[in-house]
């Protein structure tokens, strides 16, 4: 199938007659590709044709309707940057790689390189490498950066006392929704790093300026680091022989949830798969070298859709997704990044956590599994009866389990087994522990 067009669609120099477009040049051609990307149709203009990424098979027609040359287009990789989609500085790595390119949180990133299954395994069995340099790092220094933060976040700081240690929390709103789910890092005293979510940049950078105000603390986003996270049994081992010499001595030993630095290029023992790695912040331009000396040295390139797969197999929540502004840490599986003590810890949120804590929650984020045929996915409805009692917030097919398994928002009066809606069937569910995996092996248990 063919869309012609009799004038050009888009406004944009035009290019002589074989030139092919792989990517977006503008807000314009980036909603159109998304449509493209769905359905395999090329859009010919008059003088140059512009198609979805990776659309290797589709067939191609000049303004006269005579077949396209693919043999002697020349090909154009590019994907200009728009306020509507960045590209890392690994972009030319990923198409190289044969990556498939979507859009995520405003980035261009890969979904995957041709197997997300391959790619899976690689982490649980080896090692497999992400670009995870469209997440959000900021610094947090001054004199009160540790009482500005003991408001901002809901877990403890002040528990942070060694160089290096890492804190996983959740950030709330004074009704105690979750504005993002982070880390934080003690760098020194009066000095703190955090990572947060690509999607919600916005939100929290607009977050911190105003919860900061009064405090002496200086909030600096670092947006000229990338971000590299390798993971996977052999991952860490691997990459110490492909950092610089200095930072992979610090590297030895290094202890679960903490970090190292060594000038721009730091190294946490954090990720979001359930296996051991590194992710590693370093200067852009630094990049796409140690990504190639990764791949030279055998770590199999990653997408998101892996990403996904590992994460929910490993039990760890994806904000937008399994929380949101609506949710608490309650009602999402998190109550245990709630540092309750010291009760002098006036946190954002907490009194609203507290009334909840008190008259109890009334959903909870709970896992399930499918034993039989059928795919778990978000948006699915769970029944008990002819009651509707939740809905599946993330699901997938694990590769490691080789069954269907979910997050789901249920009532708490009903958190048991249950049955799924799947087009006109319902199916059988079974409550488990939220960790299916761990270490490679099953993890879950029925509760």
């Amino acid at each position: 199938m063919t869309v012609k067009a009799t004038t050009p669609l888009f406004n944009i120099t035009p290019q002589p007659a074989g030139v092919l477009f792989a990517g977006p040049t503008s807000f314009g051609q980036l909603l159109v590709l998304k449509i493209l990307m769905r359905i395999s149709v090329p859009i010919c203009c008059d003088s140059f044709i512009l198609v979805p990424w990776n659309a290797d098979k589709v067939t191609l027609y000049t303004q006269n309707r005579i077949p396209f040359d693919r043999a002697s287009c020349q090909v154009v990789n590019f994907v200009e940057e728009t306020p509507f989609m960045k590209n890392t500085p690994l972009f030319d790595q990923h198409v190289k790689a044969g990556g498939k390119m979507v859009e995520f949180g405003g980035w261009c990133l890969p979904v995957h390189y041709g197997s997300l299954v391959d790619e899976h395994n690689a982490v649980r069995t080896s090692a497999g490498v992400f670009d995870v340099s469209h997440m959000t790092i900021v610094d947090f220094t001054g004199a009160q950066a540790k009482a500005c933060l003991s408001q901002l976040l809901c877990n403890d700081v002040s528990t942070l006392t060694e160089p290096g240690a890492a804190l996983y929390s959740c950030m709330l709103d004074n009704e105690g929704g979750i504005i993002d789910d982070l880390i934080v890092y003690f760098l020194a005293e009066n000095s703190y790093r955090m990572v947060v979510n690509a999607a919600t940049r916005e939100k929290d950078l607009a977050w911190f300026d105003s919860q900061s105000e009064s405090f002496d603390v200086q909030v600096t986003e670092q947006p000229q680091l990338a971000m590299i996270a390798v993971q996977g049994p052999d991952a860490m081992a691997i990459a110490n022989t492909r950092l610089p010499s200095e930072l992979a001595a610090q590297c030895q030993d290094l202890a679960r949830f903490t970090a190292v630095w060594n000038d721009d290029w730091f190294v946490a023992t954090t990720g979001y798969t359930g296996e051991d790695g590194y992710e590693i912040a370093l200067p852009g331009e630094a990049a796409a070298e140690l990504w190639d000396a990764l791949l030279a040295a055998g770590v199999s390139p990653c997408g998101l859709g892996a990403r996904d797969t590992l994460r929910l197999e490993a039990g760890m929540n994806l904000y937008g997704t399994d929380m949101t502004e609506a949710d608490t840490p309650l009602t999402s599986g998190l109550g245990w990044t709630v540092a309750w003590q010291p009760d002098t810890r006036d946190f954002n949120g907490r009194a609203a956590l507290q009334v909840q804590r008190k008259t109890g929650a009334a959903h909870k984020l709970v896992g399930y599994v499918l034993d039989g045929k059928g795919v778990l996915r978000s948006g699915q409805l769970l029944y008990q009866g002819d009651n509707e009692i939740g809905v599946i917030t993330s699901g997938t097919f694990s590769p490691t389990l080789k069954k269907s398994i979910a997050f789901a928002r249920v009532k708490a009066e009903f958190v048991t087994d249950c049955e799924v809606q799947i087009r006109k069937n319902r199916l059988p569910v079974r409550r488990v522990s939220r960790v299916f995996v761990r270490n490679g092996q099953p993890a879950f248990a029925v509760v």
